[in-house]
């Protein structure tokens, strides 16, 4: 019998019981030995695949298969994703749901850090207005007043109140308020007026994430390399082929010991997606241009295991969240690729990694002084504070009023990836790695008119288990 044959004879038997000494067996059965260590990996794994790749890969010299034959490219599991799950029609239920869901959720995690009460409660009660009182709600507006001061307006299922930062009070609480976002969800501490219509804040409290959230154990259960690359944009006269080639050709050398290539959205450069875009094509129909992107994809080493989310630019509806691309595309590309929706949580390896294409940085960096696309690690560092992906509603991104919102972070990844800005950068907020990948294509017409400068042809590599990281170009000397 095939090696093949033998594996899924033995796993159609004990694919819910992943006990060593089956993993053990089906090894033997093929002539070979495995180290304790190497073992604890497939069995963690629980990947009958895992181990068919691991038997096709070595050869009959090999008397005990150890950690180095195993590739753990091939662990990858979705966690969340929109994909299939749209419930949205667009009516007005379904966009009070969805904020509604939002509030609950971040109201949730706010909860544990304080006790914030009803809104309506504090206009019906008679209370001292020296007691400290804390609420949890939605922005609703954010205004400046006359003398400077911040005045915004907040909302829960109860009602509306507004509250007052003092520009001169508390110099740090009033920078915060600088950055704060319409529609996302705060906590505040404060005093309220004599007529107990208005909130005079002393302090501002955000969802955020743990200070730590990796253990020692996390560690030691991650294991292998991803590449995180995003915007490709095949199709475009300005993809860098040569760049490209030069990537994949790295990618083929086993000394780097690559396991995951990981993709945030515009695979291609689409059709329509902004005015006179033909002028800018090399290919000038749709899945022509996904066939040329599967056939670069194709190039790519077996062994490594390919993720996929889509970007604005790619055929899939325009509001976010996104589902992943449709099996007419899909269909092309080979068979081994996991395909996700934007946003997407996946586990490789053992670490988790949230994959967004990142188009509402275009708000963020809008909205806060400071923020500019030469650093994206910011406005997605201001997403782990705020535990959401896409807080603003209403503005350049169009958002789905789904029954859930897809967009809140609620279980915390290893890693945040990002791509859409066209611009690297790496840094870490909290135990969070962020990534922002760059482009594969050179300065646009319109970047150019804006004034914006691309860092294309870059690739970041990441070492699951340690999070150390390097970022390489791959630009033709």
């Amino acid at each position: 019998m095939c090696i093949q044959g033998k594996i899924l004879s033995h796993f159609k038997v004990y694919a819910q019981d992943m006990e060593a000494g089956k993993i053990i067996q089906v090894f033997a059965e093929s002539g070979f030995q495995i180290d304790p260590e190497a073992l604890d990996i497939l069995r963690m794994s629980a990947s009958p695949e895992l181990i068919q790749d691991v038997l096709k890969s070595i050869d009959n010299s090999v008397l005990v298969v150890g950690t180095e034959h195993i590739k753990t490219s091939s662990t990858i599991t979705v966690l969340s994703d929109i994909t299939n799950q749209s419930t949205c029609i667009g009516e007005y239920t379904d966009f009070v749901q969805y904020f509604k869901h939002r509030h609950s959720l971040l109201g949730d995690m706010l909860r544990k850090r304080i006790s914030g009460r009803p809104i309506e409660s504090i206009k019906k009660r008679n209370l001292d207005t020296r007691e400290q009182l804390s609420l949890i709600g939605m922005i609703m507006d954010i205004r400046t007043t006359a003398n400077g001061h911040k005045l915004i307006e907040i909302e829960d299922t109860t009602g509306t109140i507004s509250v007052l930062i003092h520009k001169e009070k508390d110099k740090e609480l009033f920078e915060l308020a600088n950055t704060i976002l319409l529609d996302e969800v705060i906590g505040v501490t404060g005093t309220l007026s004599s007529d107990g219509n208005l909130m005079f804040a002393n302090k501002i409290i955000r969802p955020d994430i743990p200070n730590t959230q990796r253990t020692m154990l996390d560690r030691a259960r991650a294991k292998g390399k991803a590449v995180f690359i995003s915007d490709i944009h095949v199709g475009s006269k300005t993809f860098l082929e040569d760049a490209w080639l030069n990537f994949v050709e790295w990618l083929g050398d086993d000394i780097n010991g690559i396991n995951y290539l990981v993709i945030a959205g515009d695979v291609v450069d689409g059709i329509g997606v902004f005015p006179n875009q033909d002028k800018e094509l090399a290919i000038l129909d749709i899945y022509e241009q996904y066939e040329r992107a599967a056939a670069y994809l194709e190039a790519v080493p077996k062994h490594i295991k390919i993720v996929i989310s889509p970007g604005n630019h790619d055929a899939v509806r325009q509001a976010e969240p996104q589902p992943r691309l449709p099996e007419r595309i899909t269909s092309v590309f080979r068979s081994d690729i996991t395909f996700v929706g934007n946003p997407a949580m996946v586990d490789i390896g053992g670490a988790k990694v949230l994959i967004y294409h990142g188009r509402s940085m275009d708000d963020i960096i809008a909205s806060i002084p400071g923020f500019s696309y030469a650093d994206p690690t910011k406005p997605m560092s201001e997403m782990l504070k705020l535990r959401h992906l896409s807080p603003i509603y209403g503005g350049r991104v169009s958002i789905a009023p789904e029954k859930e919102d897809h967009f809140v972070i609620d279980l915390v990844p290893d890693i945040l990836h990002c791509g859409h800005v066209h611009t690297v950068g790496v840094s870490r907020y909290r135990d969070v790695l962020t990534v922002n990948s760059g482009t594969w294509q050179s300065q646009t017409e319109f970047q150019k008119r804006m004034n914006l400068k691309p860092m294309p042809a870059r690739a970041t590599v990441v070492d699951l288990a340690s999070m150390d990281y390097r970022v390489m170009s791959f630009l033709p000397a």
